[in-house]
């Protein structure tokens, strides 16, 4: 069974657009590869020959894990999304009640998460404890340390 992410549309661009270059570009380079491996002589002893087959079949399973992603995607129409409440491309400002640092995060599908800018994944620890919380609330999450408590400060769409 499959599970069916959400995604902005710029998040779905980017998938097809990786999808399409494993396609197009990756593909025809494993293929010629094997070709020149094989040209070489007893594949029996053939080492190459073996490490390009070995590649080829390490991009067949990422051309198809990611065919499976697209076909489980689903697009988000943002302006459609309640925002009282903590949701699949909220961005929620959070206070930590222990040292009281304010952190603003965005919550996106799991393949499109990234620390750097502020997007964590919906299936992490943080972003599961947001989920469904309004403002005022407070989020209690279980962490490798113990339990961390956020005040929800903000809810917003961008």
């Amino acid at each position: 069974m499959s599970k069916v992410s959400y995604y902005t549309a710029e998040g779905l661009k980017k998938l097809r657009e990786e999808l399409n270059h494993l396609k197009d570009v990756e593909r025809p380079k494993a293929s010629q590869a094997i070709a020149e491996a094989r040209d070489k002589g007893d594949l029996s002893e053939n080492a190459e020959y073996d490490a390009a087959k070995e590649a080829q079949g390490l991009l067949e399973m990422k051309i198809s894990k990611l065919e499976e992603t697209l076909s489980n995607a689903r697009l988000i129409d943002e302006s459609q999304l309640d925002t009282s409440k903590v949701l699949v491309h909220s961005s929620v400002k959070i206070k930590n009640q222990t040292n009281g640092a304010e952190m603003t995060y965005k919550l996106v599908a799991q393949s499109e998460a990234d620390l750097k800018t502020g997007k964590i994944s919906v299936d992490s620890p943080i972003g599961k404890g947001l989920l469904g919380k309004k403002v005022g609330d407070t989020a209690e999450i279980q962490v490798p340390n113990g339990i961390m408590k956020f005040d929800i400060v903000e809810i917003s769409r961008d």
